[in-house]
């Protein structure tokens, strides 16, 4: 009965349009934006504008009547979180701290910064499976750094609402 029950409440969900609620609307003002970065080819910035794509966002060419977003900076930490016996890192704490700045035409500046933390077991004996592992985690930190990032620009809505 409750197999059934869950199913039919599945069903309901997906039949029904129902979102989550990271799936936000962005403001008519955000909708197009212009992209810039000090190094347009790094993975971050990759990432950020293949998630704008994903998020129905148009990037366009800089103009001074579209509102732009700029990533200022990506910086990565590293802080070693256990040791084994042999005093050897056992664990580390992986840290990404992403900055950027959203201009709005005669509105303003926003900054924005957005911060992800992961943990990683170290294990020395595995060298090319832990730097594999480690640039998969760098890779889904990226990812989510840039979800969190347009999930913060969409909730500028509040703030523009508030200036005009």
């Amino acid at each position: 009965m409750l197999k059934k029950l869950s199913l039919i409440c599945v069903l309901f969900l997906t039949a029904c349009g129902w979102h989550f609620k990271n799936n936000e609307q962005f403001p008519e003002e955000l909708r197009t934006l212009s992209f810039e970065s000090a190094d347009q080819y790094s993975d971050m910035s990759r990432i950020l504008r293949n998630q704008m794509l994903l998020s129905n966002i148009q990037i366009v060419p800089k103009s001074t009547n579209v509102a732009n977003l700029r990533l200022n900076a990506t910086e990565s930490e590293s802080r070693v979180a256990s040791v084994f016996k042999q005093a050897r890192e056992a664990e580390k704490i992986l840290s990404l701290t992403v900055k950027a700045t959203v201009t709005i035409p005669n509105k303003g500046i926003y900054p924005i910064e957005t911060s992800v933390h992961r943990t990683f077991f170290d294990d020395s004996r595995a060298a090319l499976a832990k730097s594999e592992e480690q640039e998969s985690i760098q890779r889904q930190m990226y990812e989510q750094a840039s979800r969190q990032l347009l999930i913060k620009v969409a909730g500028l809505q509040k703030e523009l609402a508030n200036t005009k």
